[in-house]
């Protein structure tokens, strides 16, 4: 589904990112990790042409994404709170996220009462402005957004920050709810535990280049741990 080709990124001459070859595969689940300053974010950025390859390029559906469209109809992001509208209460962005994808008030209510617990209803249907909710309201916010399309891939930058236990462990099972009903995803954690729990292989980076790419297996977590010492 996504194909990375050559795909270098350079910041004032420095080379941050430095990947050959790298695929993701419909209907994988794949968690990037690595520490800070790893490439996890410039990876994903890449792939959402939100910055521009120094090199190479990312295919989606084999249509290059710098080049086309296309990918934004089948694709949802939620990388960091820059890409709420803050001004809007989380009602009135919920519901003009799903205008974007044909979707009028009822189905936006029908979608909010199946995924009914994972934020608290005075704040999901108040008048608090998301500029005013909490960091880890906002993260909420952020992720009831990008799965009320039912996307074909779904792109997340750690999204269990800021998130309380209870609410991590919704969004586990939830993840891999869609990607079971066959949701394609790309997300990047800290979370060790979690993405080993969750992911169905995981591509672990170091200084901008792929240093393992892992299926997930029984010993999985104990190898990510034993790899960052933890």
């Amino acid at each position: 589904m996504i194909q990375l080709n050559n795909l270098q990124k350079e910041y004032k001459g420095k080379l941050v990112l430095d990947i050959p070859s790298l695929t993701l595969e419909k209907g994988e689940l794949l968690g990037l990790v690595g520490n800070n300053g790893a490439g996890k974010t410039t990876l994903l950025s890449l792939v959402l042409d939100l910055i521009q390859p120094s090199q190479g390029e990312v295919l989606s559906n084999g249509i290059g994404v710098a080049m086309s469209e296309h990918w934004k109809v089948y694709t949802a992001a939620y990388l960091d709170e820059n890409f709420l509208i803050t001004h809007l209460t989380p009602m009135e962005y919920l519901r003009f996220v799903g205008r974007l994808h044909d979707l009028n008030k009822a189905d936006v209510e029908a979608f909010l009462e199946r995924e009914k617990g994972f934020m608290a209803e005075d704040l999901l249907y108040g008048t608090t402005m998301i500029r005013d909710l909490s960091k880890g309201n906002k993260v909420k916010v952020g992720i009831l957004s990008v799965l009320l399309s039912s996307p074909a891939l779904l792109v997340l930058d750690e999204p269990y920050v800021n998130l309380d236990p209870s609410s991590q462990a919704w969004l586990v099972k939830r993840l891999k709810k869609a990607n079971e009903e066959g949701t394609t995803v790309l997300l990047s954690s800290h979370d060790l535990n979690h993405v080993a729990k969750l992911s169905t292989r995981i591509v672990l980076l170091e200084e901008g280049k792929v240093v393992e790419d892992m299926q997930t297996d029984d010993h999985l977590l104990d190898r990510l741990e034993q790899y960052f010492n933890v």
